[in-house]
């Protein structure tokens, strides 16, 4: 449910590995791929999740999801027995109340919280971390999909274990990709060559492989979405709005300059614009 850039690269890691599949966009149109493939592109969200045993929602934020599952008839559609992991970024709050939901509405199903750590490339391989959290029974439920849109999944407990857990990715994402950018940024000023800056510091200790993927593409000046910078200070602003501002000042501040560049129109290229707007 939900064929953005990471619920379409999902899907079509689910079809690589022979899973039965139907898919639901609220844009039909973004199913057309995946219907070019053989894939089944459902109408509406009952008719998608009815015969599901595994239903996954993968959209933008909890307002999306809480339309899916109510006005959408998610909920009230889903078969005894079958599961549904959450499987976007909506932080901690709205992931307990759609647990409380499940729960008093569907106690016949499964509810399993699992955000992913990932973008659009590993998403597309079949490579993304889940943090995934809910009952035990669910476990071997879920596993044939997990392990065809993931490489690794780490079971960390009750629902909404898995949201806390992607809070503290996203924020560690955050401040890497700020880090990067405000290096960058830097160099230009001093008017040392991009390409020299990569020479430099690529392959060493100082430089993830995330890194290192992000200083090419910065050196090619290409800013193209891989995770967006508006979803990105999304995720920003779930972590501070359970940690607080005056606690996370720091992080407060990051939030507020990707704001401003949000706001000028920068919140769909990647989150490494950044680079591209401190240099300006």
């Amino acid at each position: 449910m939900g064929l953005g850039t990471m619920g379409a690269a999902m899907a079509a890691s689910a079809r690589r590995a022979g899973l039965p599949l139907v898919v639901w966009n609220r844009s039909p149109a973004a199913g057309a791929d995946l219907a070019a493939q053989g894939v089944e592109v459902a109408h509406s969200v009952t008719e998608a999740v009815e015969q599901a045993e595994l239903v996954i929602t993968m959209v933008t934020n909890a307002d999306a999801v809480l339309s899916v599952a109510t006005e959408g008839g998610l909920l009230g559609a889903l078969k005894p027995g079958a599961v549904w992991a959450q499987m976007s970024t909506i932080g901690i709050e709205a992931t307990g109340r759609l647990a409380a939901m499940a729960d008093e509405q569907r106690p016949d199903t499964y509810f399993v919280d699992a955000p992913v750590s990932g973008s659009k490339v590993p998403a597309r391989r079949g490579q993304l971390l889940i943090f995934a959290s809910g009952p035990d029974k669910a476990r071997p439920r879920v596993a044939p999909v997990f392990d065809a849109i993931g490489q690794r999944t780490l079971w960390l407990g009750p629902a909404g274990q898995g949201s806390r857990m992607k809070l503290v990715n996203n924020v560690l994402l955050a401040f890497t990709a700020e880090g990067v950018a405000n290096a960058f940024a830097l160099a230009h000023r001093l008017g040392l060559e991009t390409d020299s800056v990569v020479e430099a510091f690529d392959g060493g200790p100082l430089v993830s492989p995330w890194e290192s993927a992000k200083f090419r593409r910065i050196a090619r000046g290409d800013y193209s979405e891989e995770f967006a910078l508006a979803l990105a200070l999304k995720d920003v602003n779930l972590a501070l709005s359970e940690a607080g501002s005056e606690r996370f000042a720091v992080l407060a501040a990051l939030a507020e300059e990707w704001t401003t560049i949000v706001n000028d129109g920068l919140g769909y290229e990647d989150v490494t614009v950044v680079t591209r707007a401190l240099a300006t």
